[in-house]
């Protein structure tokens, strides 16, 4: 199932099946495709895959951070002047930056070398994905808080993300290792790039749109979040639920306790799901659907024209049909 013409390929296959094993995951020919669907997407399948434009990322970014910290233009200059620990310059590497893992390296050497390094850039990377999979550097921090990382680790979680073993362990993680009612593979995909469950997410907020006669954005997020946590401001989805609450029969308190459910298979249990849906089902002339590709733009710095996640998905979809229908061909 891996394509022929590849680099390394017996390594690629070992560190997909070592995966597999890791994770208790059988390596069935469904999940082997939408794995090498999801890699040939995200990086052709180079482990350290090319990103353009990174230099001009990373010199706006900088500009940015010299301004907002009041840094003299020539301050600066002359920092990026200095000899880094590979023998060039800070300016030179920024000028040939070609790949995540390289701009990774760079932002370790300013912070630890440059004068005010720390303060500039402590807690910042512009890239916040990388590896072959294109993997949260948080969802691998998350997963190796919860479950124990199967390599001997070389340097940091951000160090294992870029490499290809670390890369694929937590692409494979993300995209399989949790619990979905889903009829098709495609609405994985589409969870890989938008968050986990957002395809099941943004089919209840359709929902709740249809109940409540108003548009909602269906981008699979029930709640508001920053950095990752519920905030106390409401979202148009819980402000529509509590307009319904007389037809839910639920308190505002109840509500709000079950959304805060969103993010797990635990949500399709919960009361809220089910009446929402029972109101949804009798107002419908048919079952109202359980799952939709969310409507998300999707924004990066190494995104240079407009793309969606329901794009991502059709298109790694498309991968993966065609992966099975190679696999049945040959067995």
């Amino acid at each position: 199932m891996l394509p022929v013409h590849i680099a390394d390929r017996p390594a690629w296959a070992a560190d997909i099946f070592a995966a597999f094993a890791a994770l208790r995951i059988l390596p069935t020919p469904e999940n082997l495709c939408a794995v090498t669907s999801v890699i040939a997407q995200e990086s052709s399948f180079q482990a350290d895959p090319s990103v353009p434009g990174l230099a001009r990322i990373v010199w706006k970014e900088l500009q940015r951070r010299r301004e907002k910290y009041a840094i003299p233009q020539l301050v600066l200059d002359l920092a990026l002047a200095k000899i880094s620990p590979d023998g060039r310059s800070y300016k030179a590497r920024i000028d040939a930056l070609r790949t995540e893992k390289q701009m990774n390296t760079l932002y370790e050497d300013m912070i630890s070398e440059l004068p005010g390094g720390k303060t500039l850039f402590a807690g910042y990377n512009p890239v916040r994905t990388g590896g072959p999979m294109q993997v949260s550097v948080d969802f691998a921090e998350e997963q190796v808080g919860s479950r124990r990382y199967p390599y001997p680790r070389q340097g940091s979680v951000r160090d294992e993300v870029f490499s290809r073993r670390g890369g694929v362990y937590f692409g494979i993680a993300i995209l399989l290792d949790y619990p979905t009612s889903y009829s098709q593979m495609i609405y994985r995909f589409a969870d890989f790039n938008a968050g986990r469950y957002s395809s099941r997410n943004a089919a209840f907020q359709d929902a709740v749109a249809g109940l409540g006669g108003q548009r909602l954005a269906l981008d699979g997020d029930l709640l508001r979040y920053n950095n990752g946590k519920p905030t106390a401001q409401a979202s148009d989805t819980l402000r529509a639920l509590l307009a319904l609450r007389p037809r839910l029969q639920l308190s505002a308190v109840d509500i709000e306790n079950d959304l805060r459910l969103e993010k797990s298979f635990a949500f399709e249990q919960s009361p809220l799901y089910r009446r929402l849906f029972a109101l949804a089902d009798a107002a419908s002339s048919k079952r109202w659907p359980r799952e939709v590709l969310p409507s998300i733009a999707l924004k990066s710095p190494k995104i240079t024209r407009p793309l969606t996640t329901e794009w991502f998905a059709r298109r790694v979809d498309s991968r993966y049909r065609s992966c099975l229908e190679q696999s049945k061909s040959e067995s």
